[in-house]
């Protein structure tokens, strides 16, 4: 495999070929040189442009573990740091300013909670799960970034066809929701909605039929309390995306839901992705707490007392 020297040589000569025919090494060479110049590559602070391998995923797990800081005092506590937080530590500095690798994998990571926002789930992943889907009352994403309140709301339609389609007063019923981030369905919903079904299942506790809501906030799980008559509700649902990662799901629990109950009434199982709590098991945990939450005949704040 050509290094970035030789690779940055051959992309200059085609380029100084198409603009002038036939071209002296002289000329790439000087070419090369101004241009690792440029980068900063020659500097006496590296920017770490020619040590990136265009091969390797920078936003990876790995890759992030990696310190690019140069000559660390004490390599072995960076590691362990590093291995204690996915915030950005130990990456060093060219000059004023951040590496190229790093200022790369931010720009990436920007780029994928950006698209886990403002990408729907693909609907092959509902289908395959068998779940049938109904919109709040948000019309499109715009709108439901922009008006919260429509986003926690059905029209009658669609709370008719979740009443038509769903099992009536459940001991649990369960959803899922795209919330603020598409990743996060993508990326859980396939291990962490069968681990809590078969979980309740084995205690014997009776589930709903689930289902999908696109465009959903946490509230909507309220009206879908009250439509269906469940004595718990359970939304499965994305969580705003940061530059740690764009996958975190949270799973919203509350007892007896109703339209305009107090949020302290809502019992919280987040950070619910790869890095965090794996999928299989936040599904048996919350399939215990469903049980203690139907035991104790509240939730939230309540739950705690």
């Amino acid at each position: 495999m050509m290094d970035n020297n030789e690779l940055l040589s051959r992309i200059i000569a085609e380029v100084l070929a198409e603009m002038g025919g036939s071209v002296p090494a002289s000329a790439v060479e000087s070419a090369v040189k101004a241009s690792m110049a440029s980068t900063g590559a020659g500097a006496s602070h590296s920017s770490g442009a020619a040590d990136i391998d265009i091969t390797t995923d920078i936003t990876s797990k790995e890759s992030k573990a990696t310190p690019t800081l140069d000559n660390p005092a004490d390599m072995d506590s960076l590691m362990r740091m590093k291995g204690k937080t996915p915030a950005r530590i130990g990456v060093g500095r060219a000059g004023g300013r951040l590496k190229t690798q790093t200022l790369l994998t931010l720009r990436a990571d920007h780029a994928a909670a950006k698209d886990a926002v403002f990408m729907d789930v693909d609907p092959a992943l509902l289908e395959k799960m068998g779940l049938f889907s109904v919109t709040t009352m948000c019309t499109d994403k715009n709108q439901f970034l922009t008006r919260p309140d429509l986003g926690r709301k059905f029209s009658d339609e669609a709370i008719r066809e979740i009443q038509s389609k769903c099992q009536k007063n459940p001991d649990v019923q369960i959803y899922a929701s795209d919330g603020l981030s598409s990743t996060a369905i993508k990326a859980n919903l396939e291990n962490i909605l069968p681990a809590i079904m078969d979980g309740l299942k084995a205690k014997g506790i009776s589930v709903g039929t689930p289902f999908f809501v696109k465009y959903g906030r946490v509230g909507a799980e309220d009206a879908i309390s009250e439509a269906l008559g469940a004595k718990v509700v359970c939304v499965l649902i994305g969580e705003r995306p940061g530059l740690a990662t764009a996958e975190s799901m949270s799973a919203y629990i509350a007892y007896n839901a109703t339209v305009g109950m107090p949020e302290a009434r809502r019992t919280v199982v987040s950070n619910i992705h790869s890095g965090g709590i794996a999928a299989v098991e936040a599904g048996a945990y919350i399939a215990d707490l469903i049980e203690k939450i139907l035991k104790a005949k509240k939730s939230g704040v309540e739950l705690q007392n």
